[in-house]
């Protein structure tokens, strides 16, 4: 079996990758791409990839792509500890927080991203940070209020879900903006950073 991962590491998306390989812990290929790395815009590379982002996984020659389906290609293919429940509906929440976290937290937290980490600060637009950090602010009040009932984002059980969304939330703690204080989602950051495989990608900078 071959397994390989393109993808820069500083990428919110590719460390979601990373960590469910290493919670699996699956022998793999890690290929540094995008950025400065390049290799993204390469023909063998948007052979596999036509978007040209990343992340991309290849296994024994089955290629796919986006950062989600990755996560749940691989509880699908490989189990272990990201084993998806069998129960239709507990499944289904895991799907649920998966889309949140791609079309609500994360997009929230975007420009303010780009802005306070990417442009120059005098380059930055105030107006546009304080947009998004808003935006964030409702899907951090949200998340908050939901963990207040549960110890993991899709019920009693680690899953691929608090990948996601612990990554979304994490990213979200270190913006350098003021923002309100979440304890439920601090207590289940500590819990996630207490496993393992999440080590590498929590503690990565904002880059």
């Amino acid at each position: 079996m071959t397994l390989k991962l393109w993808g820069r590491a500083s990428s919110g998306n590719v460390q979601k990758a990373l960590w469910a390989l290493d919670e699996l812990g699956l022998n793999y290929e890690h290929i540094e791409a995008g950025g400065a790395h390049g290799i993204v815009g390469d023909a063998a590379y948007r052979a596999m990839n036509p978007n040209g982002l990343v992340p991309t996984l290849e296994e024994d020659g089955f290629v796919l792509w986006e950062s989600n389906a990755i996560l749940r290609y691989l509880a699908h293919a490989h189990g272990g500890p990201l084993a998806l429940p069998e129960a239709p509906r507990a499944r289904a929440l895991i799907d649920q927080w998966l889309d949140w976290q791609a079309t609500a937290f994360t997009p929230a937290m975007r420009d303010a991203f780009l802005q306070l980490v990417r442009v120059a600060p005098d380059k930055q637009d105030p107006r546009v940070i304080e947009a998004s950090r808003t935006d964030s602010e409702r899907c951090a009040a949200l998340l908050d209020r939901h963990l207040a009932d549960t110890p993991f984002v899709a019920g009693a059980h680690f899953s691929i879900a608090d990948i996601a969304v612990g990554l979304a939330a994490n990213r979200w703690f270190q913006l350098p903006l003021e923002r309100e204080e979440r304890p439920n989602i601090r207590r289940w950051l500590a819990t996630l950073a207490q496993r393992p495989a999440s080590s590498a990608v929590l503690s990565l900078p904002l880059t």
